[in-house]
């Protein structure tokens, strides 16, 4: 069992971790649950000794860890899968760490068995995709097979197959009496996953409790009722006769009605008293992930906001009117409307086309012949051959022929 005192955690003057007390039982799944910059890894360190709380204490199995007796046979964690010597191989990183902590050897080969990685034993950890790094970090987790095991996002960077692993390999480990704690962002996950949560913001616990009774204490309860589509009049029978029963009643998005403190029952009783069909009745159950967001809402240190240069980019009008797009905004919100050609023709971008021509033709000197790809690349002229015609002779040249045409005899 894990059991947590007053824990504070200060660094200078932030408060990570603010008079924290919970205890994590053995025989079941914990999660552990907060938005990011809550306190959860800096509690985990403090857990497992790696820090040194500024206030309070916990230990484990009722030991402050670093009184703890050979801890990796009692502890197993993985909070950084990344933290493996990347010249080293699966099998030899969990070979150094179990001779540190007196394990056989043979205990290697069958947790790497249990992680799926025999194959790739002999592989360089540096070679590791994000995924098979996670099941070597939980490989060293099971070395030792301790009865208390921490995880901090173990089905980061795994496939479904992966996570559908881990999910039952928790479910396993706690299913034999071992405490298991786990930290994730995945709320879907967490639901199938998790028996109970703890739940912190800024460095305070928010709840302690199991997850049905976390949904059920942070979602609103509500019953969809729907009646024919095509019976309107039905539809105000109903709303009316609800609300006079001391029932709220909003309209849902999808047509379905939205009702309020009335149980399905009284509903249906209701219903049939209006003599109106009821096409569905069902109890609105919110999901994990709806439940976290409503606690924690107001905890919440990062938070997106609209981009502020949207306002300032002035939308570009078309020629034919439209907001912005490359012809005029075809399928944008309409501008004022299409440009008088006095107007367009001091537009840079813009001429107005000849009558008669289409307006959508391709611009330029002259467009590409019929059959030729108008995108090839423009074929270079060929050379101008050279002159054949005999130059016209000089006045000397001519000279020279008579003189030398005549008889020397």
């Amino acid at each position: 069992m894990i059991e947590a005192v007053g824990l504070t955690k200060r660094y200078g003057a932030k408060t990570a971790v603010d008079d924290l007390s919970f205890q994590v039982r053995p025989g079941a799944v914990t999660g552990f649950l907060g938005p990011n910059g809550s306190g959860k890894s800096t509690t985990m360190r403090m857990i497992l000794g790696l820090d040194r709380p500024t206030a309070g204490h916990v230990t484990v199995c009722g030991h402050p860890y670093r009184s703890l007796p050979n801890a990796p046979r009692q502890v197993g964690a993985l909070l950084d899968a990344k933290a493996v010597h990347g010249g080293r191989t699966a099998r030899t990183h969990l070979l150094s760490l179990a001779q540190l902590a007196g394990i056989p050897a043979r205990r290697v080969d069958e947790v790497l068995g249990v992680v799926g990685l025999q194959d790739v034993a002999k592989r360089r950890s540096s070679g590791f995709s994000l995924g098979m790094g996670q099941r070597l970090g939980i490989a060293a987790a099971l070395l030792g097979d301790p009865q208390v095991l921490l995880f901090d996002e173990p089905v980061n960077g795994l496939d479904p197959e992966g996570i559908h692993w881990v999910r039952n390999l928790m479910k396993t480990l706690a299913s034999e009496g071992r405490t298991v704690f786990v930290s994730s962002h995945l709320m879907s996950e967490m639901a199938l996953t998790a028996d109970h949560l703890i739940v912190i913001g800024r460095g305070r616990l928010l709840s302690d409790m199991s997850v049905t009774d976390f949904i059920s204490a942070n979602s609103a309860d509500f019953a969809r009722v729907r009646v024919p589509e095509n019976a309107p009049e039905e539809r105000e029978k109903l709303t009316s006769s609800l609300i006079e029963a001391g029932g709220g009643v909003l309209s849902e998005p999808d047509g379905a009605l939205r009702v309020t403190g009335l149980p399905l029952p009284r509903i249906s009783d209701l219903a049939h008293a209006c003599d109106v069909r009821l096409w569905e009745l069902s109890p609105h159950r919110a999901s994990l992930e709806e439940a976290y967001m409503r606690m924690t809402q107001g905890v919440v240190d990062y938070r997106s906001t609209d981009d502020a240069k949207a306002g300032l980019l002035e939308p570009v009008q078309g020629p034919y009117g439209g907001a912005q797009g490359g012809y005029g905004g075809y399928g944008a919100e309409q501008g004022p409307g299409p440009l008088q050609p006095a107007e367009a023709a001091q537009q840079s971008w813009y001429a107005p086309p000849p009558p008669g021509q289409n307006p959508y033709a391709a611009s330029g000197p002259a467009a590409a012949p019929v059959g030729q790809n108008p995108y090839a690349a423009p074929v270079p002229a060929a050379p101008a051959p050279a002159p054949t015609s005999t130059p016209e002779p000089s006045p000397a040249d001519r000279a020279g022929e008579q003189q030398t045409s005549e008889d020397p005899r």
